[in-house]
């Protein structure tokens, strides 16, 4: 008998069929004797549908009422699995979020878990099965928040240290984590084991299978994680801890993001502290910056900074520098129509001759390069929108990895 958590995402929940099969994959587990905590998404559509009814409302509707909200897709599902579950001869019971509860700290939309009350479900799962919304909790104030999109990883994720338990398993639609997207690159191919290190650097560069917040966790507290399908019964993709992995391979996936926005500061007179009046501003705002570039001018006094964003973000940075008395340039551009392509690999560190061969690989198909950012398992460059899928897929190619 172990303990487990079990997270099924929001297209694992999607229809009451679905909610019925993921009640008889919970019920496997139970009759195994294993003590489950289950974690659920809202079903797959109802955030972006309670968003939209929000936008109805208002463009600039209450953040304070907008987790709540949000948090009633989670809830809803919690119920429905529960009531499976009972129908199934489970004994099973589904806890909101305030129940527990789930303690938070941070800003609505975007707030952390720091606590959980273990004691009641703890004693729970020795005969029965908990339910628990994730993505959500409530803050020392007594407020409903949220821990940002995709955050049901986060809570699973937590729940598994809080509660000990010896595995977390992320159900999802597909069968682990990829080389790249499945969806758009068929050739893309199910990596057997990954590193937190990789799988962080994927899912923050644009790999939608696991929430990146919830893979530092898990690698802050050495979590093994399983991501695998609802739908099948092969074996997933193990996420764990660095010195079990191969590093003959340079590179282990490629991932895109299509959300970025680049930005060009140019003439900034050059002189100490002008970098950080230019970004102290946006980091107030918690407007997020990635890559930044600085090319200093010929004749020394003025230099051009380049840095990207989030598409979302473009129009309130814009507006921010416009206001920002403390720099001095002489003028902005900027291109909301570029996307980030990265290659990830802890292989990359030991191995010569991959940032030649990802250059080369681009330009062998006139795809122009105009941004770089580098880490010890990571290469990212900024292109055209348009050539995103091109890129990928020669990227994929010359790396080995179809």
């Amino acid at each position: 008998m172990v303990k487990k958590v079990l997270k099924f995402g929001g297209t694992s929940v999607g229809t009451i069929a679905r909610i019925q099969h993921v009640a008889k994959i919970v019920k496997s587990e139970k009759d195994l004797g294993n003590q489950v905590i289950t974690i659920v998404s809202a079903m797959s559509g109802k955030t972006n549908e309670l968003i939209n009814l929000s936008r109805e409302i208002s463009k600039n509707f209450d953040r304070r009422e907008y987790d709540v909200l949000l948090s009633s897709g989670e809830q809803v599902t919690s119920a429905l699995l529960a009531g499976a579950l009972i129908e199934l001869g489970i004994n099973a019971k589904s806890w909101l979020n305030w129940q527990i509860p789930i303690i938070t700290e941070g800003e609505h939309s975007n707030a952390r878990i720091i606590n959980v009350n273990i004691k009641e479900i703890n004693e729970f799962i020795k005969d029965g099965v908990a339910i628990v919304p994730g993505f959500q909790g409530i803050s020392k104030d007594g407020n409903v928040t949220t821990i940002g999109r995709g955050g049901s990883d986060a809570t699973a994720v937590a729940f598994a240290k809080l509660f000990n338990a010896e595995t977390c398993e992320i159900y999802t639609d597909v069968e682990g984590v990829y080389s790249t997207d499945p969806a758009k690159i068929p050739v893309a191919k199910k990596i057997d084991k990954i590193s937190y290190d990789e799988m962080l650097e994927l899912s923050s560069l644009g790999a939608k299978v696991m929430q990146s917040s919830a893979v530092q966790t898990a690698m802050m507290y050495n979590i093994p994680i399983e991501v695998k399908s609802t739908f099948t019964d092969r074996e997933g993709t193990v996420i764990f801890d660095q010195q079990n992995i191969d590093y003959t391979k340079s590179v282990t996936g490629v991932a895109y993001s299509k959300d970025d926005a680049k930005i060009t500061l140019i003439g900034v007179e050059d002189k100490p502290g002008v970098a950080a009046n230019i970004f102290e501003p946006l980091n107030k705002a918690q407007i997020n910056v990635d890559m930044v570039i600085q090319n200093i001018s010929s004749d020394q006094n003025t230099t051009d900074i380049t840095f990207t964003i989030k598409r979302q973000d473009l129009l309130k940075t814009k507006d921010i520098l416009d206001n920002n008395k403390k720099i001095k340039y002489k003028k902005i551009t900027h291109n909301d129509k570029v996307a980030k392509i990265s290659i990830v690999g802890a292989g990359m560190v030991s191995t010569p001759g991959v940032t030649f061969k990802m250059f080369k690989g681009l330009a062998e198909n006139n795809i122009n390069i105009l941004a770089i950012s580098t880490s010890e398992i990571k290469l990212s460059v900024i292109i055209d929108e348009e050539n995103t899928l091109n890129a990928v897929k020669k990227l994929h190619t010359i790396f080995d990895l179809d």
